[in-house]
């Protein structure tokens, strides 16, 4: 649905399929069709799961193995704004076994404030990429740290 919304081609294999051929194959098409970009979604992957963590691992190893060159890969992990302290630790969890290259703090239109992601920018010395301010293509922002701590401290612009 939201590579509809974006106007982008998604591609995708049937369900039970391994996770990390899949990605394979898609670096393989994005070679084809010359792409500049490619996201490659593993959500609802949990910290607190050993075999989805491996798996998730696979996914990395295999994508930064077959993009090798020219194609910079990055692991960037997506929090929720709500996730509170929760958020830290899933984080500290992912980068051991990633190696995270950013955050996206995401749900920050609604009474979350976010307070997490400076935590996890701090704490793995991380930069925070983008946030997320709606559901809307448009509303996935570039982070700006000084109109993101007004906002958290509730002075306006």
């Amino acid at each position: 649905m939201w590579g509809q919304r974006a106007g982008v081609p998604v591609i995708k294999r049937d369900r039970g399929s391994d996770p990390a051929s899949v990605c394979y194959d898609v670096l393989d098409e994005a070679d084809k069709r010359g792409s500049d970009l490619v996201l490659i979604d593993t959500a609802g992957r949990l910290h607190t799961s050993p075999e989805l963590m491996r798996e998730l691992a696979k996914v990395v190893n295999v994508t930064r193995k077959r993009a090798a060159g020219p194609m910079p890969v990055s692991v960037v992990l997506v929090i929720d704004a709500a996730t509170g302290q929760n958020g830290l630790n899933q984080a500290l969890e992912f980068n051991e076994a990633l190696g995270l290259d950013g955050i996206i703090m995401t749900k920050l239109d609604g009474t979350a404030k976010g307070g997490i992601a400076m935590a996890v920018a701090e704490k793995l010395k991380l930069p925070i990429l983008r946030i997320g301010v709606g559901e809307q293509v448009d509303d996935l922002q570039e982070f700006n740290a000084k109109d993101f701590c007004r906002a958290l401290v509730g002075e306006s612009n």
